[in-house]
């Protein structure tokens, strides 16, 4: 009896070890990136929910000079150009390697997609590297936010009424 307890006990252990090491890896939650001028919520996506995907909750300035929700003006694609960037998903499918997730992230603010490594540096901390062309290269750390805060894309400000002439 007790030869097999060990072995079973052993496997437990590890398969422990390895779930606590997944979920350490894990990227998911809400994130204020390094700047402080957005907040991207990242979720388990894709089959089996082995992916990450991440997109835009909230913007420090959410609407732009002329007092309409700001709108992903510099993509690429011209059909695109009025998305608005409140709910844009700025990263698909990243995948886990490494003891991070890698694949590709979209930044609006230059319409460019990069090669991106995300991982977790600690409980509030997620350090994103990012290259284009295997050159140039940057990286950030995005800290934790409250999951449940986002923000609603505003409605554009109404054009006020035209005074009545005085009678």
């Amino acid at each position: 009896m007790r030869s097999i307890l060990i072995p079973t006990l052993a496997a437990s252990l590890l398969s422990a070890g390895v779930t606590a090491a997944a979920a350490a890896g894990d990227p998911s939650g809400t994130w204020l990136t390094e700047d402080g001028r957005a907040k991207i919520k990242i979720e388990k996506c894709g089959p089996g929910a082995a992916h990450a995907c991440g997109k835009v909750v909230w913007l420090k300035t959410p609407l732009n000079e002329q007092g309409q929700p700001r709108t992903d003006i510099k993509n690429p694609d011209p059909k695109k150009r009025s998305r608005p960037v409140i709910g844009l998903t700025l990263m698909d499918g990243l995948k886990p390697e490494d003891g991070g997730y890698k694949g590709q992230i979209y930044n609006a603010e230059e319409g460019k997609i990069y090669d991106v490594s995300v991982s977790r540096e600690s409980a509030s901390e997620l350090a994103i590297s990012g290259c284009m062309l295997k050159i140039l290269c940057g990286s950030q750390t995005w800290t934790k936010a409250p999951d449940e805060f986002a923000q609603v894309a505003p409605a554009p400000a109404k054009a006020k009424p035209a005074a009545k002439p005085a009678e």
